[in-house]
């Protein structure tokens, strides 16, 4: 029987699915980069984790464990995989295609207002390790958020943490959401092209890349949320942001794996309390330096370090803060209430 699909239909049909097998073969092809060892939850015997950037500062307790043989002596088999922004990570958990993700805990809240339940089970970080930056040429007419209007802010992706945060500090400062636009540029180089090219006058991103940025002196620091006192000047609360967080019904069917991920990672935050940046560092894979030097590297992690908590334990006061930033501006928070007990546990690491 002939087709009733013009070409030009079978020609889209056919790029749909190019489109599904090379995204398949990317996330294949990122897993085999990043793999270790141990046990776990997926079909090949790994518990796969997705991270939001695995050279992100933010996130370096993923492969800081892995790099110390902590999964290993836990017997827990993980393969770590990384995206360039914590959204497209949040949708790789959401999809299945991984078992957990190392990202920003407000992930949590806003997939419960879209009918999707996951949990934060290790909390890394108290504070956001966010940094708002102008480049060098806009920094006469942009001079703090309520210079927003009419700007083009960088952010790793849209509806990232992020673009969140960015959103918050427009909005608590009188500009409206849609009087800016927000520009996914990814972090490291892309994002410090994007400032020198004059493609955003601004954007919110993390260490190194905020480092580099500054001994490039392609711009200066706007906010700066890397320690909890940075949280609490600019969002008025402790901010949990770092996390690992996974399906409350994989958690529930997996409890041991995920005390044996839970303790490994836990161990991972008492060492780096116990040693210094530069031990940190040289700990780390090279390329993590993004081309800034190993002096500069140790000195982004020491930035950096004070938003880690010491235990994983979730920060008492930190959802509420959360809660409270994300309701200021998304409709979904406004609209529904938040069941922040159904976000966090910390059975796995107390």
């Amino acid at each position: 029987m002939r087709s009733s699909l013009r070409p030009t239909h079978r020609a889209a049909k056919a790029a749909v699915a190019l489109t599904g097998v090379l995204a398949l073969s990317a996330l294949s092809a990122c897993g085999n980069s990043h793999g270790s060892s141990g046990d776990g939850g997926s079909k090949d015997g790994k518990v796969k984790i997705m991270v939001g950037g695995l050279d992100k500062v933010i996130y370096l307790p993923a492969m800081l464990t892995q790099q110390l043989g902590y999964f290993k002596d836990e017997g827990v088999n993980v393969q770590l995989l990384t995206e360039s922004a914590g959204v497209q990570a949040e949708t790789a958990l959401v999809s299945g295609d991984v078992q957990g993700t190392v990202g920003f805990y407000d992930h949590t809240l806003d997939l419960q207002a879209k009918g999707k339940q996951v949990e934060s089970v290790v909390q890394f970080a108290q504070a956001p390790g966010e940094v708002e930056v102008v480049s060098t040429k806009a920094a006469a007419s942009l001079k703090g958020p309520k210079d927003f209007k009419g700007k083009k802010l960088g952010v790793t992706g849209l509806g990232s943490s992020t673009d969140f945060l960015t959103k918050y500090l427009a909005v608590h400062n009188g500009v409206k959401t849609s009087q800016f636009t927000p520009v996914a540029v990814g972090a490291g180089q892309t994002f410090i092209s994007a400032l020198q090219q004059g493609s955003i006058q601004g954007g919110m991103t993390t260490e190194p890349t905020v480092s580099t940025m500054l001994a490039k002196k392609a711009g200066s620091v706007l906010v700066d949320m890397r320690t909890p006192d940075g949280s609490r000047a600019a969002l008025g609360g402790l901010y949990p942001s770092s996390s690992l967080y996974m399906q409350t019904s994989w958690v529930n069917a997996h409890k041991d794996t995920v005390r044996k991920l839970s303790k490994a990672f836990v161990k991972t935050l008492h060492w780096m309390d116990s040693h210094t940046p530069e031990q940190i560092a040289a700990k780390m894979p090279s390329d993590y330096q993004q081309g800034g030097g190993s002096a500069l590297y140790a000195q982004a992690i020491k930035n950096t370090l004070p938003m880690f908590t010491k235990d994983g334990v979730m920060p008492s006061d930190g959802p509420a803060t959360v809660k409270r930033v994300l309701s200021t501006f998304d409709p979904n928070l406004q609209n529904y209430d938040v069941d922040l007990k159904k976000t966090y546990t910390d059975e796995f690491v107390k």
